[in-house]
């Protein structure tokens, strides 16, 4: 099509269509009506509503295969961006996606699927048989960190993950930072922010002043226990009125583990060692949930990254803990100063490094 006949938009607005009910992007200067698809995303609505008008090429780059570019089509609305540019830092990103795919580093490798599904099944049956035809306590003990350990291979990919992706590091709608009123690792979570994942006010009041106040002392302790969090967000999610796809299949999945777990445990010869067990399960998977409260930490810097100035932090398992600490304290401290009211609160006192970025 001759550019002269095109049709254009601007980025501002581009901008105006952000809302649920009028959802446009632009992909390559393409501007496209997303509004109906949102409703039926394999990834859910969240990240198209953050991302929600606003140049997305990386990003769909980043989360779609090259099959989907032609699905586009049907919601094209006519309209190029008129001040689409691609920055350096995108089109040295797009140069570095291309070399990876070509190299085929994110095709499929043989059968490692099979090879991790073998090793799930070879801790599952090492920790029966462990439950199952030995009265010692001690290898009921270790059958339950096998058990963990399984847990850990059999990682499930939660709902969550696709907007904590597309929207990493993000107070009202990444769902992996809104813990309250528990953790809080930003003073901005001290006004009560509104999640735009769970669709409620993430209220700040005198139990999670409480709470947060010693959270420093009290990351390690929740994270034994953090599973039960994750069972917890299973159930309000598969009985929500949220799209999930093949809810009936998730729904039959959870009915299948609280079968055979609770039977599991019965088959212990007392209540101390069921809860022991559960504990020794529990405390091996911590590994897990420490690891990814890490990652939003962790931060050698990637030659593209140093090209481009961008923040990108490596740190070891001991410095990555010691600095998620250190934020912790700091916001701590800052919810403990009684003498402000709850909407006194300075949001920019304690900001995220890399969220000035």
């Amino acid at each position: 099509m001759d550019d002269n006949k095109k049709n254009y938009i601007t980025s501002d607005e581009l901008k105006k269509h952000n809302k649920p009910d009028d959802l446009w992007l632009s992909i390559q200067g393409k501007v496209y009506n997303v509004t109906d698809w949102a409703k039926i995303h394999p990834g859910g609505d969240i990240p198209l509503l953050n991302l929600a008008g606003q140049d997305v090429t990386d990003a769909f780059i980043a989360f779609h295969p090259g099959t989907a570019w032609k699905h586009l089509d049907k919601y094209f609305t006519g309209y190029h961006l008129e001040d689409f540019q691609v920055s350096e830092v995108s089109r040295d990103y797009r140069n570095l996606a291309t070399q990876f795919a070509k190299s085929g580093l994110f095709e499929k490798k043989g059968h490692g699927v099979i090879y991790s599904l073998c090793f799930v099944f070879l801790l599952f049956s090492a920790c029966i048989y462990g439950v199952l035809c030995s009265d010692s306590f001690c290898i009921h003990m270790l059958s339950g960190c096998l058990l963990g350990f399984a847990w850990i291979q059999h990682r499930v990919v939660e709902m969550d993950d696709n907007a904590h992706h597309a929207a990493c590091n993000s107070l009202d709608f990444d769902p992996d930072l809104q813990h309250l009123p528990v953790f809080a690792v930003s003073s901005n979570l001290f006004q009560s922010l509104t999640s735009q994942f769970y669709k409620r006010q993430l209220t700040f009041d005198s139990l999670a002043r409480f709470f947060v106040s010693y959270q420093h002392f009290t990351f390690y302790p929740v994270m034994v226990v953090a599973r039960v969090n994750l069972y917890l967000q299973t159930f309000l999610l598969l009985f929500s009125n949220r799209k999930v796809p093949d809810r009936a299949l998730n729904i039959l999945g959870i009915l299948v583990f609280w079968t055979w777990f609770p039977l599991l445990l019965s088959c212990l010869p007392n209540w101390n060692e069921r809860v022991l067990f559960i504990l020794a399960s529990f405390c091996v998977t911590s590994i897990q949930h420490i690891q990814f409260c890490l990652n939003h930490f962790a931060a050698n810097v990637y030659e593209l990254c140093k090209k481009h100035n961008l923040p990108y932090r490596s740190l070891s398992f001991f410095e990555a803990n010691k600095w998620t600490l250190n934020t912790l304290r700091s916001a701590a401290l800052e919810a403990r100063d009684f003498s402000r009211p709850f909407e006194e609160f300075d949001l920019g006192s304690f900001q995220y490094s890399w969220m000035k970025n």
